[in-house]
């Protein structure tokens, strides 16, 4: 079967209170749309995605999700409905077998969710994951209650919603009435919607304490991984001194196939290290000269994306140079900034000192910088 998920960007987010809507907001160090997309990615048996945004956010959208396998952003209606249907309409001419429909809201797919929607498709129109209601409802008007609800048979609905293309797109075109989610359409058809076991944790951030449960969910979801670096460079003439991302006057600098951004370096190691994926050579070997005299910042931004790709996040960075000149202190805070920005961290999450060896080795006779890193990840077991 080829599966499609929409992810359903297009909305206000006026509930939430935030000036900027709430699938864009940072949540545990990347935006809400990406960690969605993620979620559903995660879960095996879905093709590519299709994200549906408000009229003239493609650009913004685009970005968010880049490098993760999604069509071009379609522009949604002025209602959740309307958007929907833009979705199909925007895949009718290539349809899929399977659409998903998932809230860009709900940045945790449970395991499993997606799996169970497809096996429910091979016998259903549709299938969407629900669950139970547990508390007693009530019924109010004006502050008070008016009655109390029977809640045996009832149940929270959830996404993504699973349907078969074709009955799902002729629905939505058919529509005489809006309604708050896409199985509503097919019940009015009178076509078969079945259940599948929905989750606690599938979480539709709606209110700021959502953001904040979500976060500690995911916090306590990840493991922490811990990676060291080390790199030595030799001082000549001739040559920019660099240490950091940071261009410091002096009248040495560091010889080296690349810019020879020591502290870089040695940061780049103790992250690919805490990834377990090698180390710098590894990913940008000396012996190619694509990578003379190259910006040493582009090493530091693609480990940081090796962070984002395996699901995980910085927690602390840590670097220590080792020389006798240049003095470092008078650096280490712009060192720091650029750091941060470079890993896209804050910069309470970055550490640069400086030490010596007390005029003893080759740092001591000023022939040379050292460096080592430590790098402390959180990522998915």
């Amino acid at each position: 079967m080829h599966v499609i998920a929409l992810l359903m960007a297009a909305g206000r987010g006026s509930r939430f209170g935030a000036g900027t809507p709430k699938q864009y907001l940072p949540l545990a160090g990347r935006a809400v749309l990406r960690r969605a997309a993620e979620a559903l990615l995660a879960e095996p048996g879905i093709d590519a995605i299709l994200p549906v945004c408000a009229p003239g956010e493609a650009e913004t959208v685009a970005a968010l999700l880049d490098g993760l396998p999604v069509l071009p952003p379609v522009a949604g209606g002025g209602t959740r409905q309307d958007s929907v249907r833009a979705g199909l309409e925007a895949l009718a001419g290539a349809p899929p077998d399977i659409v998903l429909v998932h809230d860009a809201a709900r940045p945790m797919v449970p395991r499993g969710t997606v799996a169970a929607l497809l096996a429910a498709l091979e016998t259903h129109p549709g299938a969407i994951p629900a669950q139970p209601v547990s508390d007693t409802l009530k019924r109010a008007e004006d502050g008070m209650i008016r009655a109390t609800v029977a809640r045996a048979g009832l149940f929270r609905a959830q996404t993504p919603q699973g349907f078969r293309f074709a009955p799902l797109l002729a629905a939505h075109r058919a529509a005489a009435a809006e309604v708050t989610d896409d199985a509503a359409l097919l019940e009015a058809a009178g076509l078969a919607v079945a259940l599948v076991p929905g989750s606690e944790s599938n979480v539709k951030i709606t209110h700021p304490e959502d953001l904040i449960r979500v976060e500690a969910a995911l916090g306590a979801a990840l493991l922490p991984r811990m990676g060291t670096g080390f790199d030595v460079h030799r001082l000549v003439e001739g040559r920019p001194l660099i240490l950091c991302g940071v261009t410091i006057s002096f009248p040495l600098g560091l010889s080296g196939h690349s810019d020879a951004d020591v502290g870089i370096h040695a940061l780049c190691d103790a992250i690919y290290g805490a990834l377990a994926e090698g180390d710098i050579g590894r990913h940008f070997p000396p012996s190619e000269a694509t990578w003379k005299d190259a910006d040493s910042t582009r090493f530091l931004r693609h480990a940081a994306a090796r962070i984002a790709a395996r699901g995980g996040r910085l927690a602390h960075a840590d670097v220590t140079l080792i020389c006798e000149r240049p003095k470092i202190a008078p650096h280490a805070e712009a060192m720091r900034a650029r750091l941060a920005e470079l890993l896209d961290a804050p910069i309470g999450r970055v550490s640069v000192k400086a030490t010596t060896t007390e005029r003893l080795g080759f740092t001591g006779r000023g022939e040379g910088i050292a460096a080592q890193a430590a790098a402390t990840l959180l990522l998915p077991d």
